[in-house]
C-alpha cells in the first residue's frame, strides 16, 4: 500500500503530516549525500516568429473522420498543416557556458550560454495522417546568479525547461515557423554532504495490489458520526439567528457565512 493510505499501520514512521511537535521523534544527526542547490532563476519568455527545422519524424495515427485508412508511405504528402508543439524533456542542455565572477558584487557572476529546448512538433499531411516530428529551441541566456567560492568538488550549471506552441505554420523544407512560450529555471547546483536531523527510517508498508472492492471506501468511515462542529469549538453558535445555525469563527462576511448576523470570537 502507499505511504499515505488509510490502511499503512504505521504513520508515525512514515512521511506525511507532523501531529504534535516537529521535534518528538528526532534521534540522531544523519550525514546524506545531496545535490545542493546554491541559486536558481526563473525566465518565462514569448518567442515570437521562431524557425525550427525538425530533425526526425513518424507517423501517429490517421485521426481524421473518413481519413485514407490505408498504409502511407513514408513521407508527408503536402501541403502540410501545423497542429501543435511542446517540450518533450525537461531537462536542459547548456552549451557555450561562460562564467564571469562580479568585482562589485562579491558572490555573483555573469552567467551566459545557450540553453536547446527539445521540442515535439504535431503536423498532419493532406491526406489527414498526422506526424510528430522532433526539433530543438535555442534560446541564449545572460543573467547574474549567486556561485559559490571555489573548492575540491566542482559546482554545476543545471536547468529545467518547458515551452508549448501558440501558433505556428510550416514555411517549406521540414522548418516550422511558431509562436513558443518558454520557461526556463537555472540552478546552481554542487554534490554535498551534508547533516539533517532523522527521525529514523522510513517504515515500508506493503504494496497493495488493486481490485475493484466497493466496500474498502465505506469500511473507512468513522464507525460513529464526527462531532459537531459547533460542539468541537471551531465554529460558535449564531445567535443572531435563534441559535438555529452554526457561524465559523473570524469568518463574518464571507460568502458561506452570510446569513449570520453574529459571529463569536
Amino acid at each position: 500500500m502507499s505511504f499515505y493510505s488509510y490502511k499503512n499501520a504505521d504513520p508515525v514512521n512514515s512521511p506525511g503530516e507532523i501531529s504534535g511537535s516537529a521535534l518528538d521523534g528526532l534521534n540522531e544527526k544523519v550525514c546524506i549525500q545531496v545535490q545542493r542547490v546554491y541559486d536558481s532563476c526563473l525566465q518565462q519568455e514569448q518567442l515570437d516568429s521562431r524557425d525550427v527545422t525538425i530533425t526526425s519524424y513518424a507517423q501517429v495515427v490517421n485521426n481524421c473522420a473518413g481519413g485514407d485508412t490505408t498504409v502511407p508511405p513514408t513521407a508527408p504528402v503536402p501541403p502540410i498543416q501545423f497542429e501543435s508543439c511542446r517540450s518533450s524533456a525537461a531537462d536542459i542542455d547548456v552549451s557555450n557556458l561562460t562564467v564571469e565572477r562580479l568585482v562589485d558584487r562579491p558572490c555573483f557572476a555573469r552567467v551566459r550560454g545557450y540553453i536547446d529546448i527539445p521540442i515535439d512538433i504535431l503536423f498532419t499531411d493532406s491526406r489527414c495522417v498526422e506526424y510528430i516530428g522532433k526539433g530543438t529551441v535555442r534560446v541564449t541566456k545572460d543573467v547574474l546568479l549567486s556561485v559559490p567560492d571555489d573548492s575540491i568538488v566542482p559546482y554545476s550549471l543545471e536547468g529545467l525547461a518547458s515551452a508549448i506552441c501558440v501558433s505556428g505554420s510550416y514555411l517549406g523544407d521540414n522548418v516550422f515557423r511558431m509562436t513558443i512560450c518558454v520557461s526556463i529555471i537555472l540552478k546552481v547546483l554542487a554534490r554535498v554532504e551534508i547533516l539533517i536531523p532523522s527521525y529514523g527510517f522510513c517504515s515500508i508498508p506493503p504494496c497493495e495490489e488493486f481490485a475493484d472492492n466497493v466496500c474498502d471506501e465505506f469500511f473507512s468511515l468513522p464507525l460513529f458520526p464526527p462531532l459537531n462542529l459547533c460542539e468541537a469549538g471551531e465554529v460558535s453558535p449564531d445567535t443572531g439567528n435563534g441559535g438555529n445555525g452554526c457561524c465559523r469563527r473570524n469568518r463574518c462576511g464571507s460568502a458561506g457565512n452570510s446569513g449570520c448576523r453574529s459571529c463569536g470570537n
